[in-house]
């Protein structure tokens, strides 16, 4: 058997920067035990695998673009929601299957996600994850900071748990130490308002086997609404400072965060399963 293989950076402002993802489009489902394989010998932050086969739970699509049946995995576990995975796999598919297209609909864990054309970009629409402010002193805070080198001036609870600092440069330096990390639902978030960029962040999730993610859509998707509280703006530019580092341009609209970059291909392949 042999499975087309796309490595794509999304959110990439330059050459190698962004986030990688392997975008595999599959004709039909394989095993999950297989995916997870896949997914760990391909050794990216995550996997996307895509079919255009709709699961019966999933409905019509919204409308008449090109729809598929989306799942995510990092080396070590199925997710719920991947932003940048969704980005690469959307450019995928616009350029190599649908090119007069200016749309594609995918149907996930998280529901129906959207993801349009815009001259050079790509816009992912998901779902706003909200945030509810904690106690810096509890527990699972001060645990994160210590581990990462910080001193939070608020922390807030939903998907990850966010700390804010006091500037980019905090942000920028802080130097994780793992085995120091709490566990945690998902990831950890640290965040500041930035120089260049409204804001800044970077994204640490060791428990899913992403020490540190390149650049995180489902992140900005928390981040969002908190920083456009903040800054009293609903269209705001963002900066993941990790080593690659990313561009991302996000807008909060009720209850959706769309954000807009762009995708470079990197490489493609065909993996060749044999007995």
């Amino acid at each position: 058997m042999e499975v087309l293989l796309h490595q794509i950076d999304a959110f990439a402002d330059a050459p190698f920067s962004g986030n990688p993802a392997a975008v595999m489009p599959l004709l039909s489902w394989l095993p999950d035990a297989l995916l997870q394989q896949l997914a760990e010998e391909n050794n990216l932050a995550e996997t996307a695998f895509y079919t255009s086969a709709l699961p019966p739970d999933a409905g019509a699509a919204p409308d008449n673009s090109p729809a598929f049946h989306l799942r995510w995995f990092t080396p070590t576990t199925e997710v719920d929601l991947c932003g940048h995975g969704t980005l690469a796999a959307a450019a995928q598919i616009l350029d190599d299957m649908h090119p007069g297209a200016d749309r594609v609909h995918f149907y996930t864990r998280s529901g129906w996600l959207r993801v349009d054309r815009d001259r050079d970009d790509l816009v992912l629409d998901l779902p706003s994850a909200a945030s509810v402010e904690i106690d810096v002193h509890e527990d699972i805070p001060q645990a994160l900071a210590k581990a990462l080198g910080v001193r939070p001036l608020r922390a807030y609870a939903g998907v990850d748990v966010v700390l804010m600092v006091t500037s980019e440069h905090e942000v920028r330096e802080a130097n994780p130490n793992f085995s120091e990390f709490p566990e945690i639902h998902r990831g950890a978030i640290l965040t500041a308002a930035g120089e260049e960029a409204d804001f800044v962040s970077r994204f640490f999730a060791p428990g899913q086997g992403i020490p540190e993610d390149p650049v995180t859509g489902s992140a900005h998707a928390q981040l969002m609404p908190l920083w456009s509280r903040e800054l009293g703006r609903n269209t705001l530019s963002a900066r993941q400072l990790s080593a690659r580092g990313g561009a991302l341009r996000c807008t909060l609209s009720g209850d959706r965060v769309r954000l807009a970059g762009r995708c470079r291909r990197y490489l493609d392949g065909v993996i060749r399963l044999a007995d």
